[in-house]
């Protein structure tokens, strides 16, 4: 038999065909006319090369080719069907391994509340955080390597997105700092020596290219590539660092750091979820998004609480 030419729908057609043992019924079954499916069980004899059903006295009966049939067909339909059912996502049960990719302020911000949530619901369930590793990073290999990615940006080629949460960028300074508040006037921030984070994938800090735009030069005395690294430089000299808002009061208290609005204010900062066009309805995808979408949407509704 070549395969090219088979059509599946006679297949459906044969299912009922075999369990009815009646043209009409299996019409009724299948949703055809009669015609319809006489002209298919036809079709079904020329390809099987059997009679599949013969009258027998005012009834039709299944030949022995055709009863030998039944049960591998059922089988087989229920292997086909199958296909075009995604696999249900049993939480409390899995044991999957979830690998997301963000920059460590994500880490600091969002890990924390994903991890006490994913903890409840499934237990066995492991999440790897890799570091980001910038643009150039996202091919058609590497989507089918992870399942979330944390970040700003437009967009990725293989990639969904989705709003996660809105941040501000305000200055990050010891409590203590000799110049402290002054740093809200334009004067005070251009004399300040400043830590500038770049991460990977980028040439400078993103808030210099902004400030150069306007025809501004931060002081850098120190370029580390990462914001939590900033953050414990500024903690514990008289360096200054220009990072997200969140970051500085997810992180005050421990280090004894105070937020300072700056001078310039360089406006809304977004991050976004990204997740593989391959796992648009992957179910265990949709339950992992879904949390941190959550997540995103309790902290924004937390920072119009307290604006």
């Amino acid at each position: 038999m070549n395969l090219n030419s088979l059509d599946l729908n006679l297949l459906v057609a044969l299912e009922a065909l075999l369990r009815e043992a009646s043209v009409s019924r299996a019409a009724m079954r299948i949703g055809l006319s009669q015609p319809a499916t006489s002209h298919a069980l036809q079709r079904l004899r020329d390809l099987v090369g059997d009679p599949l059903l013969v009258r027998s006295g005012a009834r039709m009966e299944l030949t022995p080719r055709a009863q030998a049939l039944r049960g591998p067909l059922a089988q087989a339909l229920d292997q086909v069907r199958g296909l075009f059912i995604p696999d249900a996502f049993d939480a409390a049960s899995s044991e999957r391994h979830f690998r997301l990719m963000m920059p460590d302020l994500a880490v600091e911000l969002l890990m924390p509340p994903l991890m006490e949530k994913v903890t409840k619901a499934a237990p066995n369930v492991t999440i790897d955080v890799v570091p980001w590793r910038g643009p150039a990073i996202f091919t058609a290999e590497f989507a089918r390597t992870i399942d979330l990615v944390i970040s700003i940006g437009d967009a990725f080629g293989g990639f969904h997105r989705q709003r996660l949460y809105t941040d501000s960028d305000a200055l990050a300074v010891r409590r203590g700092h000799p110049i402290g508040t002054k740093l809200k006037r334009r004067d005070a921030f251009l004399d300040a020596r400043h830590v500038a984070v770049v991460i990977r994938g980028q040439s400078e800090d993103l808030i210099d290219g902004w400030l150069r735009a306007k025809g501004i030069e931060r002081r850098i005395a120190l370029v580390v590539s990462g914001y939590i690294e900033a953050l414990h430089v500024t903690a514990r000299t008289d360096l200054v660092a220009f990072v997200p808002r969140r970051l500085i009061g997810a992180l005050a208290k421990q280090l004894s750091l105070i937020s300072v609005t700056p001078p310039l204010d360089p406006g809304i900062d977004e991050q976004f979820l990204f997740y593989p066009t391959r796992a648009q309805m992957d179910p265990g995808s949709i339950w992992l998004r879904n949390i941190m979408l959550g997540i995103g949407r309790e902290m924004e509704r937390e920072k119009r609480r307290t604006a």
